[in-house]
């Protein structure tokens, strides 16, 4: 099974649609975020609320689906020299995204995102470890 990392964006994004389609890639794939991204989700609940696709039943059963098929991993298992490289990479982008991208360095997996500034940014400073989710979608 492939293994990649997934940030906030990603997570929300799947959350909000429902489509099917996720429980599929969730079998298929190893997903792995950081403990973060929780409290990014926590942050916007009342929009990811607002914007899911499905009834609030399916909502919550589609939840437990998610979040019990995507690994999440403590801030603590990344080493400190790779957190700082990692800072130096997203200072000038997004600070929040660190655990992200030091997790997809730490632990040599692909990233993906739905932040095409993130994205962008990152392969500017020659980081190739990052996919916008959508591409990944195209080709899973």
């Amino acid at each position: 099974m492939k293994t990649y990392i997934v940030d906030a964006n990603v997570l929300m994004s799947i959350l909000i649609s429902g489509k099917a389609v996720y429980r599929n890639l969730l079998k298929e794939y190893v997903f792995l975020s950081s403990d973060f991204a929780f409290i990014e989700i926590d942050k916007y609940q009342k929009i990811i609320l607002q914007k899911a696709k499905l009834d609030n039943d399916s909502f919550k059963h589609f939840s437990y689906f998610v979040f019990s098929n995507v690994h999440f991993l403590p801030s603590y298992v990344i080493d400190e020299n790779v957190k700082q490289k990692a800072i130096a990479l997203v200072s000038d982008i997004d600070i929040k995204d660190v655990a992200y991208v030091a997790l997809s360095m730490q632990l040599d997996i692909t990233l993906l995102t739905r932040d095409q500034v993130l994205h962008d940014g990152l392969r500017k400073k020659g980081f190739r470890s990052i996919q916008m989710f959508d591409d990944f979608l195209k080709n899973a």
